[in-house]
C-alpha cells in the first residue's frame, strides 16, 4: 500500500470518528423543574420570587445547576425574544394556574411552558403589578379563566411582542388584538 493509501485512510478513520464524536454529546438532558426556595430571585426585577403573587416560571440554561427565575411569566417571555439572552434554553417552566393558587403557587404546579395555554389581556395582574400571560395546562381551565377575568386563549408562540413589551401602555396591554373578541 502506498504511502498516500495509508494517508487517506487515516484521514478516513479520523473523519468517521469526528462525524460520529458529538452526537451524544450535543443532546442535553431536560431537567425537571425546580421548586424556589427564599434565596430565588426574579432575573429582571431582582426580588425575593417567593413573594410576588401570580404565575413565576424558571428557564434552565446549559451548565448552570440553577434555573433563571422569573417573577412574572410575562418576564420569562421577554427573555426568550430578547435578542441578549441566551437563546439555548433546555427547559422552561410555568405554573399551571388551574392548579396553583394565584397569591402562592404550591410546589408540583410546574408544567412546560410550550404545551401550556396562555391567557393575555385579562383583568389579572401578575406578580409585578402588570397585566400577565397566564398559563394552564387544559384549555377548559383557561376558558374558565377568561369567563371570570376577561382576556383571550393563545399558544406561547402566539403572545404578540406587543403584549409582553407594552408595559408602559397597559391599555394596549389588556385590549384584545384588532378583529379578536374576548
Amino acid at each position: 500500500m502506498s504511502r498516500w493509501c495509508v494517508l487517506l485512510a487515516v484521514a478516513l478513520l479520523a473523519l468517521s470518528g469526528i462525524a460520529g464524536c458529538g452526537d451524544d454529546d450535543d443532546v442535553v438532558a431536560r431537567p425537571a423543574p425546580v421548586e424556589p426556595t427564599r434565596d430565588a430571585s426574579g432575573h429582571y426585577c431582582g426580588m425575593i420570587l417567593l413573594d410576588h403573587k401570580g404565575p413565576k416560571a424558571q428557564v434552565h440554561l446549559p451548565g448552570e445547576a440553577e434555573p433563571v427565575w422569573f417573577s412574572s411569566v410575562r418576564d420569562a417571555i421577554a427573555f426568550t425574544m430578547l435578542p441578549e439572552e441566551p437563546r439555548n434554553h433546555t427547559a422552561i417552566y410555568v405554573n399551571d394556574m388551574g392548579k396553583a393558587q394565584w397569591d402562592a403557587p404550591e410546589p408540583g404546579t410546574w408544567i412546560d411552558a410550550d404545551g401550556a395555554h396562555y391567557v393575555i389581556g385579562s383583568a389579572r395582574m401578575g406578580g409585578m403589578g402588570v397585566p400577565e400571560a397566564v398559563p394552564f395546562a387544559a384549555r377548559d381551565a383557561a376558558e374558565r379563566f377568561v369567563a371570570a377575568h376577561g382576556g383571550r386563549i393563545v399558544a406561547l408562540t402566539d403572545v404578540p411582542e406587543s403584549y409582553i413589551f407594552a408595559y408602559g401602555d397597559e391599555e394596549e396591554a389588556t385590549m384584545p388584538a384588532h378583529g379578536e373578541h374576548q
